[in-house]
């Protein structure tokens, strides 16, 4: 039985520094994440702020607007109700005029705000913020909302939660979730104590969110254990493939990374018009088959504040890109922020140390551009290969691009192997491209163009001239 999407409310905090187009960009890509979830996005609004540090991180009025989605109270009860003295009483009357007065004060703030409408006609299930929430904030705007309330970070992880598929995949993204939940994990029984704890029964025992903790804790510790002999699994591949010729594509998610890798390679990987479809380092072969051969590698796409555990959690991951000859930034030149997005790839990159690594920028999807703002990047963007991954010329102009760029720094030689000498002309179709053949009565003559070290290798291996 299927059951009714919830609906979400997305709210977006604007620092001094984000202008207002940045602002819509962010909420629009939160909008999509939302999407790819499976919520129904009711409305979304904003505020001005000068820090994200607020214990609501929005103003009381705002706070209120909130509410009148969710059916809250749009105010934050306390942690634990307690008999006050009447001097904190009095002091709670002070304060309490003093809030009303700055409450007032950021209704008027934020009436040029890209505000939602006043009465909503859908009601929100859930409020998704557009920046990370401390636990306490969590808690208070949960109190005066009524409902549950995720911040960008939570969203980023459910999704990867939900698109990993392989061992790896799942390790990575269940040790980035827990680092996630570990503080934010809330006392439900009480508080009340375990049972006496030292010697004799002396002290307190733990709590049950102290326990819940300790849990957490040895679990990331068992994940990273298996994670790690994955890893050595990994590197051990990699090291196989370490003579071999290796692209890597980068890019930012739904960027078209494994549309253009089905068409460079022939191979059925998972294409879907959502974001972070693809979370599994994938390789294989450009198609059709090169010598010497070429590598093609598909990664996890990256995104606008993209959290810290998951670029440590899917660091064997990116290590493909770090490992690679040649990487591909791969960006949907139809996307107005791609400019943007291709900062937050480099910026990723840099993280894992891959920002040495010689580079070609792809503009992808050229085929949903006009074609004056086609000439517009042209002229921007000289050194860059404009193509759309859906047509077969742009890919197989893109195919002899990759070849001539790793032939540049080939030499033609000619190899003489004795009909003796087995082996030897087998290695060398397989690993170098043979220009030519020649015969004789004692053995076969190949001109070949490779790299230098590797006609060294085989010459030494076989005992050749």
């Amino acid at each position: 039985m299927q059951t009714k999407p919830l609906n979400a409310l997305l709210v977006g905090v604007q620092l001094p520094k984000v202008s207002d187009s940045e602002l819509e960009g962010s909420l629009a890509e939160l909008a999509r994440l939302v999407t790819t979830l499976g919520y129904n996005v009711v409305g979304q609004t904003s505020q001005r702020r000068d820090s994200e540090r607020h214990a609501t991180v929005l103003g009381d009025g705002k706070l209120k607007e909130l509410a009148s989605w969710t059916d809250g109270t749009g105010v934050v009860g306390p942690m634990v109700v307690k008999k006050k003295h009447k001097a904190a009483l009095k002091f709670d009357q002070n304060k309490s005029k003093e809030n009303d007065e700055e409450s007032l004060h950021e209704e008027n703030e934020s009436d040029d705000d890209s505000a939602v409408e006043k009465k909503p006609k859908e009601k929100a299930d859930i409020v998704i913020f557009d920046c990370d929430l401390s636990p306490s904030q969590l808690r208070n705007l949960e109190s005066a909302t009524g409902v549950t309330v995720l911040d960008r970070t939570g969203v980023i992880i459910e999704i990867f939660s939900r698109h990993a598929r392989t061992r790896a995949a799942r390790l990575q993204v269940e040790i980035a979730r827990l680092t996630y939940v570990a503080p934010r994990l809330r006392e439900t029984g009480g508080g009340e104590d375990r049972g006496g704890g030292g010697v004799g029964g002396k002290g307190a025992g733990e709590t049950s969110l102290e326990l819940d903790k300790r849990k957490i804790r040895d679990r990331i510790k068992e994940l990273k254990q298996e994670l790690s002999s994955i890893a050595q699994e990994h590197d051990t591949r990699r090291s196989r493939r370490g003579q071999e010729i290796s692209v890597a594509l980068v890019g930012y998610t739904n960027a078209g990374k494994s549309s253009l890798m089905r068409a460079l390679t022939g191979s059925e990987v998972l294409v879907a018009d959502k974001l972070f479809a693809t979370l599994d380092t994938t390789v294989r072969l450009l198609d059709p088959e090169t010598r010497p051969k070429i590598l093609i590698s598909d990664t996890v796409g990256f995104i606008k504040k993209l959290p810290h555990d998951l670029v440590a959690s899917f660091k064997s991951t990116l290590d493909e890109a770090l490992n690679a000859s040649l990487l591909l930034y791969v960006v949907d030149s139809s996307d107005p922020t791609f400019k943007s997005q291709l900062t937050v790839t480099k910026s990723v990159l840099k993280e894992v140390g891959a920002e040495e690594i010689q580079s070609l920028l792809v503009l992808n999807k050229v085929d949903r551009l006009s074609p004056e703002q086609k000439t517009e990047l042209q002229i921007e963007y000289p050194d860059a290969l404009f193509l759309s991954a859906k047509s077969p010329q742009d890919v197989a102009n893109l195919r002899s691009t990759l070849v001539s760029y790793f032939e540049t720094d080939m030499n033609e030689e000619n190899i003489f192997v004795p009909y003796t000498n087995k082996g030897a002309i087998g290695e060398i179709r397989s690993k170098m491209r043979v220009l030519e053949e020649t015969y004789d009565g004692n053995g076969t003559t190949l001109k070949v163009r490779a790299l230098a070290e590797d006609i060294q290798k085989l010459k030494s291996r076989f005992q050749l001239n």
